[in-house]
């Protein structure tokens, strides 16, 4: 997202249906209570009056998590998601996800993690005839510049090299829940190199890391930069 909010041809929102998500499935993530009340928890409403509403500048950018889709009528995903935009998937190591996600929600599920969501997303792109555009986070973070030209470029859109760096700091487009995650992308400027992380996984998680590992590698062939 402070990727592509660098773009003076871009607008971003900032997950738009997290009210919804955590208002049905009863989730209780930090600052739940804030976030439900910050935005509207009605998924038509959202995507009526948010996602396809009219927007000043050509490109408009939803940093959206998959799961956040859970619930929703398929056919109000096929018009707001299928039909009148593009979507790139970015997908990450499960096992970094769950050791990042076990600080703040450490009962994950395979639910929480949206692997489920994403392969859907991926097999209904495959369907319809189009290519998916799925990104790594690991992928990315070793040469950024390469992979963002190639989204870019299957996007139809124009690279642009203010996508490699960006202000430290909260971000006006931030929502409510910032203050629970996004300590360490305030701090940084730009894409930081990968190294893997030296943690330890909580041994309540090993089942859903198995659980989701084939979810991750289906859409590993699919990922931009990736040796096949």
């Amino acid at each position: 997202m402070y990727s592509w909010r660098q773009r003076a041809d871009t607008t971003v929102v900032d997950e738009p249906l997290y009210g919804y998500y955590l208002a049905s499935t009863r989730r209780n993530h930090p600052g739940r209570d804030e976030v439900i009340a910050s935005q509207s928890t009605n998924a038509v409403d959202v995507i009526e009056n948010v996602i396809l509403a009219p927007y000043e500048t050509p490109v408009v950018v939803f940093k959206q998590m998959a799961k956040h889709l859970a619930g929703i009528d398929p056919a109000l995903v096929d018009q707001a998601f299928f039909r009148q935009g593009a979507n790139v998937l970015l997908t990450r190591d499960p096992f970094d996800m769950l050791t990042s996600f076990q600080v703040r929600v450490p009962d994950a599920t395979v639910d929480d993690t949206g692997f489920v969501e994403m392969v859907d997303i991926l097999d209904r792109l495959l369907a319809s005839g189009h290519e998916p555009i799925v990104l790594d986070s690991k992928l990315l973070l070793l040469d950024p510049e390469s992979v963002l030209r190639e989204m870019c470029q299957r996007l139809s859109v124009s690279f642009d090299q203010a996508m490699l760096s960006w202000p430290p700091g909260p971000k006006p487009e931030d929502g409510v829940w910032a203050k629970h995650w996004y300590h360490r992308v305030h701090e940084s400027t730009g894409w930081a190199e990968w190294s893997p992380k030296s943690v330890t996984l909580l041994p309540h998680l090993q089942t859903v890391l198995d659980e989701v590992e084939p979810l991750y590698q289906r859409l590993q062939p699919y990922c931009i930069g990736q040796r096949v």
